[in-house]
């Protein structure tokens, strides 16, 4: 077995904010991630395949269709957006970058198989928020991810 992994970048804004804490509640627990306009984030995802290399092309996977799934279904809902207002995702939840992760990982997972043409499969996501913070998901521990 053979894993690749692709690495993307996208930059997004966010707020943890939770509406059910009063404001010094929210700061308390996010501090400066709080901040009612918002911050944003160059992050840097990682997306990992893993399967056996083909016996012609010699690859695990396509790099070309997982660059296109990652674009399509990622890249096009993440990038240059206010996470807590244009990623629907978040409606209902705080847009930690743990949230992100799993929601990234769901994304890729839902669509993997009508992109990707080979037996590959997707087995983990990390998310590089800032130097300090990274957050990785194991695709198989996310219910409803079938990569």
């Amino acid at each position: 077995m053979t894993s690749v992994t692709r690495r993307y970048q996208f930059s997004a804004s966010h707020r943890l904010h939770l509406s059910d804490l009063s404001e010094a509640e929210n700061e308390q627990l996010y501090g400066k991630c709080n901040n009612p306009f918002g911050h944003g984030h160059d992050y840097v995802l990682e997306v990992t395949a893993q399967g056996t290399a083909d016996p012609v092309t010699g690859q695990v996977v396509l790099r070309q269709e997982l660059d296109r799934l990652v674009r399509e279904q990622v890249l096009h809902v993440f990038e240059h957006r206010n996470i807590n207002l244009d990623v629907k995702q978040f409606e209902n939840s705080v847009p930690t970058t743990e949230n992100i992760a799993l929601v990234i990982a769901g994304l890729l997972g839902e669509h993997w198989n009508a992109y990707i043409s080979g037996p590959a499969r997707l087995s983990r996501i990390h998310i590089q928020e800032t130097d300090r913070n990274g957050f990785e998901v194991p695709v198989s521990e996310v219910a409803g991810v079938h990569g």
